[in-house]
């Protein structure tokens, strides 16, 4: 019987991973993209995952809503920080701290 319960548990495990892997994918993407957009530059090429929690969607589905946080140069000599929330493997809003247009 145990035997089930850990085949669940590394399956759950495996499921939570990949479904990480997705989202992250996806953050990385839409900060790329709002920084090309405003003629920025992403930095590192990457997002950090500062919040996981399970929430409901709109139509009511449970999902993972997770907060991601990167950072961005408007003139590559400074470091702005920005969030992205993705509702499972959406965006739901992305946020940047004021920069200067140039």
């Amino acid at each position: 019987m145990w035997e089930a319960w850990a085949l669940a548990a590394m399956a759950l495990l495996a499921w939570l991973w990949f479904d990480s892997m997705r989202a992250r994918e996806g953050a990385v993407a839409a900060g790329s993209r709002a920084c090309e957009r405003n003629g920025l530059q992403f930095l590192d090429q990457t997002v950090e995952c500062v919040s996981l929690r399970p929430a409901r969607e709109e139509n009511g589905r449970v999902a993972l809503r997770r907060v991601y946080r990167f950072e961005f140069s408007d003139n590559g000599d400074n470091r702005r920080g920005g969030s992205i929330v993705m509702m499972g493997g959406k965006v739901e809003s992305l946020t940047m701290e004021p920069f200067l247009l140039q």
